[in-house]
C-alpha cells in the first residue's frame, strides 16, 4: 500500500492507495496545522490509520503534496516515524509524465500537477480540472496531454465569509440552493449568488476556454470539497471524482517507483 498526502490551507487528506491497480481503497482529513510537530501530527496519523484497521509497517511508500512548506517537512518526518519510508514531496526533480507549459513551470503547485496527472492518464483530453478548495482552480491539460495554465478564483467558502464578515446585515448561511434563483429574501438572495453565482463563473470559464481552445473539452472533471454541491448546478456536463488528485499522486508514486523501505 502507498500512503498519500495532499495538504491544502484547511485540511490535509490522507490516501491509501493500492500500489498495484492505483485504487485509492481509504481517505480520511485532518486540519492542516502549522503549529504541529512531527511527532503531533504522527499521533494523529497512526490513530487514523489503526481506527480503519491499517498497519503502519504495511505501507511500502508515501507521497506528499503539499501547499503550505512549512508543514511539508513535518508531515515527512511523521510518514518516517510511522511507516519508516521516505516520503517522495511532489516538486522539482521528480517524474510526473506531464509536460508544463507555463511562463515558468517552477511556480506549478503540485496539487495542479498531481489532477493534470490523473486528467491525463484517467480521462479524454482535452481535459479541464476544477478544484474547488480554499481557492478554485480551472485548469486544462490539452488534447497533447500538456498542462497549458487556468484560472484561479476565491473559493466559494472563502467568498461567503466575506460576504458575511464585511457587511454589519448579512449573516451566516448554509451551503445550499435555494428555492428559486431570484430571492425574495436575504438568506435565500444568499444562497443563489454563492450556489447561482459560482456555477454561472464555472460555466463562464469553461465557454472561454473551449473558445481559446478551439475545441470542446473531452472532459470537465471538478473536484475538492465544494466541487459536488455546485456541478448540480452547472450547465455543462461534470464528472465529479472527488479522488482525482489522490489519483494522480498513485500515478506518480508508480513513476518514480516511489521510497523504499528503509532497512
Amino acid at each position: 500500500m502507498i500512503l498519500a498526502l495532499d495538504t491544502g490551507n484547511t485540511h490535509t487528506v490522507l490516501g491509501v492507495i493500492n500500489k498495484e491497480t492505483g485504487e485509492v481503497v481509504k481517505t480520511a482529513q485532518i486540519q492542516t496545522d502549522e503549529t504541529q510537530t512531527g511527532h503531533e501530527y504522527a499521533v494523529k496519523i497512526k490513530a487514523i490509520l489503526e481506527l480503519e484497521g491499517l498497519d503502519p509497517s504495511d505501507f511500502d511508500g508515501a507521497i506528499i503534496s503539499s501547499v503550505v512548506p512549512q508543514v511539508t517537512v513535518v508531515l515527512a518526518k511523521a510518514v518516517r516515524l510511522i511507516c519508516g519510508v521516505e516520503a517522495l514531496v511532489l516538486g522539482a526533480g521528480v517524474k510526473t509524465g506531464l509536460n508544463i507549459r507555463l511562463d515558468d513551470p517552477g511556480t506549478i503547485a503540485g496539487d495542479l500537477v498531481a489532477t493534470a496527472v490523473a486528467a491525463k492518464e484517467l480521462y479524454p483530453l482535452p481535459s479541464i480540472i476544477i478544484d474547488m478548495g480554499t481557492a478554485t482552480t480551472v485548469t486544462v491539460v490539452n488534447k497533447e496531454g500538456s498542462y497549458i495554465g487556468g484560472s484561479i478564483l476565491p473559493g466559494a467558502g472563502i467568498s461567503l465569509e466575506a460576504l458575511a464578515g464585511k457587511t454589519a446585515l448579512l449573516p451566516n448561511i448554509e451551503f445550499q440552493a435555494p428555492r428559486k434563483v431570484i430571492g425574495t429574501n436575504t438568506i435565500d438572495a444568499m444562497k443563489g449568488g454563492i450556489i447561482y453565482g459560482s456555477a454561472g463563473a464555472l460555466d463562464g470559464l469553461i465557454d472561454r476556454f473551449e473558445e481559446e481552445m478551439g475545441t470542446k473539452a473531452g472532459s470537465i472533471i471538478i473536484t475538492g470539497g465544494m466541487g459536488r454541491l455546485i456541478a448540480p448546478y452547472c450547465r455543462h456536463d461534470m464528472i465529479v471524482d472527488n479522488r482525482l488528485l489522490l489519483k494522480g499522486l498513485g500515478i506518480i508514486w508508480r513513476k518514480n517507483k516511489g521510497a523504499r523501505r528503509e532497512k
